[in-house]
């Protein structure tokens, strides 16, 4: 009688990447008492998680970012671009250095981020926010990403970026919104764009607040365009030439030709 094939199953396969064993029991604990999902591997370091990324194909890779023998980052670099999987970093890293390493996964293909417990939410709480990543994670359809090939240097560039009519029928602002999966796909936009490009930017990103403190100073450095976080009443014509971000926790609106930034209530959780 044949063997059943394991990739047939219905449930979502994930493998587990941390250094901490007990984390690693918990995070499986967690992710097989819900129903359609199954832990089918676990790894203690980045070098193992490639191993076993390559040998059980798992749907969804949980990855933390400080690990020994090889880091978070170089894993998820070599996975997006040998064996593509989706991947969700669970990280307890706040210091802005840590925090840039985490951006470093989110451009080559990793497509969401989550803290580990911080303490100051319920367990119950935070294992509903997981487990929720994991199935949204699990349905992104990820791409290789050549530019993470050790050795080959970034993916062939954008065409050339036509630059705005002068006749007055430019936009006199341009809105990027990104979540899941967006730090990857706004480092491949506005990398394409000259120092000189005239017209605004406006960015907002869906990441943990807890993430998003360093993460406009990261951007700066992957363009040419200068990019920084939004000031509460910046004139919009100030801001041309530069990419302006909401800042972590705030909602970014323009009214008046100014932009305001505010606490409203979250919409959509964001």
């Amino acid at each position: 009688m044949a063997a059943e094939d394991p990739h047939m199953s219905d449930a979502i396969r994930v493998m587990i990447c941390d250094d901490h064993a007990l984390f690693r029991r918990g995070l499986i604990m967690v992710l097989e008492s819900e129903e359609g999902m199954e832990v089918v591997g676990e790894a203690e370091d980045g070098k193992r998680a490639i191993e076993l990324c390559e040998e059980l194909r798992p749907d969804v890779i949980t990855m933390d970012m400080m690990l020994p023998v090889m880091t978070g980052l170089a894993a998820t670099e070599f996975i997006m671009a040998y064996r593509p999987t989706p991947i969700l970093v669970v990280s307890a890293s706040t210091n802005r250095g840590e925090l840039f390493k985490t951006y470093d996964a989110l451009a080559p293909g990793a497509v969401e981020v989550m803290e580990k417990p911080l303490g100051d939410e319920s367990h119950a709480d935070w294992e509903r926010r997981l487990t929720e990543n994991v199935k949204l994670v699990s349905k992104i359809r990820v791409i290789t990403h050549l530019r993470a090939r050790l050795g080959l240097g970034r993916s062939k560039p954008l065409p050339p970026v036509t630059p705005p009519p002068r006749d007055g029928s430019a936009p006199c602002v341009i809105g990027i919104g990104a979540s899941t999966g967006g730090p990857g796909a706004i480092v491949a936009v506005l990398s394409a764009l000259p120092r000189d490009y005239p017209i605004p930017i406006l960015f907002v990103l869906h990441i943990g607040e807890q993430f998003a403190s360093a993460f406009a100073e990261w951007l700066d450095a992957q363009c040419a365009l200068s990019v920084a976080y939004a000031e509460d009443g910046m004139r919009i014509a100030n801001a041309r030439g530069r990419v302006i971000v909401a800042p972590p926790g705030r909602h970014l609106i323009v009214r008046e030709e100014r932009l305001r930034t505010t606490s409203d209530p979250g919409r959509h959780s964001w």
